[in-house]
């Protein structure tokens, strides 16, 4: 569970994280890198595409800066998972209460803009 975020900063699990994130069902993996940085492309979340969740959760920033491409759109469409994209602290929220559910859900956090 995330239990706190601010602008940069992120808590899971009683655990601080400073660097973008992806949650996984047993694992966080930290320093989450994308290629182009803002602009969220179909390489930057392979690993999450092998896990095949129900539903991925996208936090796009503080200020919701960072961009899903349309070919990422299509492709989480045609293999049915279903994409949650938000400003990070709303992405917080909605993944909690995915969380919580018992749903099968991955989210990836952009921490910053």
């Amino acid at each position: 569970m995330i239990t706190s975020y601010h602008f940069g900063c992120i808590v899971v699990d009683e655990k601080s994280y400073v660097d973008d994130i992806i949650i996984f069902a047993d694992r966080v993996e930290d320093k989450w890198w994308r290629k182009q940085g803002h602009q969220l492309q179909a390489d930057d979340i392979e690993a999450v595409l092998e896990k095949k969740p129900e539903i991925l959760i996208i936090g796009t920033g503080y200020y919701g800066l960072m961009r899903i491409t349309t070919d990422v759109i299509e492709l989480l469409k045609s293999i049915e998972i279903k994409l949650v994209a938000q400003r990070t602290p709303e992405a917080c929220e909605t993944y909690n209460r995915f969380a919580k559910s018992k749903k099968n859900v991955i989210a990836a956090f952009h921490l910053t803009c």
